[in-house]
């Protein structure tokens, strides 16, 4: 079974084992929906935790699970990845994608100059705006189509047409 990244845990929030989660999931994701995640430090294993509770925020989410009760059993997950199984989401149309999928892009711009990658993402009312750093300066990117000309994701790219004041 494939798995798939939603967020990092970035710090405990209370006493009682509530933790907030960096998150990588778009706003288009229902986590309130999870009744398990996975818990996993870099590469290696992961552990299978219930959820008891997850309240979604715009860039990240408070995580309850259910045998993390102290401060010390959240603080010992600080730093871990948070997963979810693959098919737990549901499919997009081809010209929509998940935030997980587009952070990490190289950016270019059309006329070939890399820019940086794409960093976070975070939601406005209008549109999603990509933060692009890693080149000479951090560039918001409006996710619009006058900005963003294509996504190919096999090549791991983003071509982008910087319109005056970007």
């Amino acid at each position: 079974m494939k798995f798939f990244e939603i967020g990092k845990i970035v710090k405990v929030h209370g006493l009682k084992g509530r933790m907030k989660v960096k998150s990588y999931a778009g706003a288009e994701e229902d986590l309130s929906s999870l009744r398990e995640v996975l818990i996993g430090r870099g590469d290696g294993e992961a552990t299978t935790y219930a959820v008891r509770r997850i309240e979604p925020r715009v860039t990240f989410f408070f995580l309850e699970l259910e045998t993390v009760n102290t401060i010390e059993d959240a603080r010992n997950l600080v730093g871990s990845r948070v997963l979810i199984p693959e098919d737990a989401h549901a499919q997009l149309a081809a010209d929509e994608y998940y935030w997980r999928d587009l952070i990490g892009l190289s950016v270019l711009t059309e006329e070939g100059t890399r820019l940086g990658s794409i960093d976070s993402i975070f939601a406005t009312g209008s549109n999603d705006v990509y933060v692009c750093s890693g080149g000479e300066r951090e560039i918001l990117l409006p996710a619009i189509s006058e900005v963003i000309l294509k996504i190919d994701l096999e090549k791991q790219e983003m071509v982008v047409r910087l319109l005056k004041g970007l």
